[in-house]
């Protein structure tokens, strides 16, 4: 027996709503002819979405009736994923312009409610000090605004990677396995920047410890970002890389090609991340006067040059270091590979330390 051969009808959608998609914005068009389906150049195509309107498209079903006096909708929802959108048909150039201006007075509306409400609030934050006010507004439009209680999930650990959070205001914990507290983090600063750079799960769960209001960027705006706003994309870029170094410095997991300021850690503190790390690696310094290397090999010093001072006293004359910039590179030349370790590393930084000590006395 001949399988029946499916026929879809040729039509144009339009999303009306959206609460949480992934991929795809109010306004957006959903064109489907010759059994083909087709949204944005740059979006990518939902098996879910593609699943519904097949369905919508193959079945008897009437769309509704438009014109200029009445409009009788047929409203669709897709809701497959964790998201959901709905969207309507539009039949002609008339319903097509009538549908548009409500849409586009509606999303004036939204926009200049949204604006009002979250750009003052986001303009006081230092986060944003160095964003001029129109990328700002930019960024705001693109943001999802909400207050979390006190003593809520915010994120499971295991949570796919696609959200980055800021707090407005208010504090989160981040919990070990046990329940213990790993981390605060309070009014103006960040989290889940890894998930836009590297779309890896949350590896710990994340609780809010009083009523906390959040902003969030999903990786679908943060995508839109990439495509229509250079200026957001360079300050978005820079703030999370920083951020995200930060974190793993904090941590203790350096990796080669971090770079940062010895004002936001001190070359003792680095010296021991590194050791402690067991890392073989250069550390290279650029300091005001000049520059200073330290060459480790599984995470003991085996030679250190500044200025004129070479070994031990190189180490002794950058730990007293309070501004300049580092970078941190894996391997080393090799002619170090079977150099002994200037001494034990303990035994330096103590050393180090109290020649600190001494020199602020005197």
């Amino acid at each position: 027996m001949e399988k029946k051969k499916e026929t879809f009808r040729d039509a144009i959608f339009i999303i009306v709503d959206e609460e949480s998609c992934p991929f795809y914005s109010v306004g957006e068009e959903i064109k489907v002819e010759s059994a083909g389906l087709s949204m944005s150049a740059y979006k990518p195509g939902c098996l879910y979405l593609s699943q519904k309107i097949a369905t919508i498209l193959a079945s008897k079903e009437s769309f509704g009736t438009f014109s200029k006096i009445s409009v009788q909708k047929s409203r669709y929802d897709c809701g497959g994923c964790e998201g959901k959108i709905h969207f309507e048909y539009k039949r002609d150039k008339d319903f097509a312009t009538l549908q548009m201006k409500l849409l586009e007075e509606a999303e004036e509306k939204r926009r200049k409610k949204h604006l009002a409400r979250y750009f003052g609030v986001l303009r006081k934050l230092s986060l944003f000090d160095y964003l001029e006010d129109a990328p700002l507004r930019d960024l705001t439009m693109l943001l999802e605004f909400k207050t979390i209680p006190f003593g809520k999930v915010v994120v499971k650990k295991g949570t796919p990677g696609t959200n980055f959070f800021i707090i407005l205001q208010g504090q989160v914990e981040v919990k070990a396995d046990d329940g213990g507290k790993l981390a605060d983090i309070g009014t103006g600063e960040m989290f889940g920047e890894m998930s836009l750079l590297s779309a890896e799960p949350f590896m710990h769960s994340i609780h809010s410890v009083k009523t906390t209001q959040i902003a969030i960027l999903s990786i679908k705006n943060f995508k839109e970002i990439l495509k229509d706003f250079p200026v957001l994309q360079m300050f978005l870029f820079k703030l999370l890389l920083d951020q995200a170094q930060t974190v793993a410095l904090k941590s203790g997991n350096i990796s080669s090609g971090m770079t940062g300021e010895l004002s936001e850690i001190a070359p003792v503190d680095l010296l021991q991340l590194i050791n402690s790390s067991q890392k073989t690696g250069t550390m290279d310094l650029a300091l005001d006067q000049g520059r200073g290397m330290v060459f480790f090999r599984g995470g003991e010093i085996v030679y250190a040059r500044y200025l004129t001072y070479r070994g031990k006293q190189a180490i002794f004359a950058l730990m007293g270091m309070k501004s300049g910039h580092f970078s941190y590179t894996k391997g080393i030349p090799d002619v170090l590979e079977k150099v002994a370790p200037l001494g034990a590393f303990m035994g330096l930084i103590m050393e180090g330390v109290q020649r600190l000590d001494e020199s602020k006395v005197a």
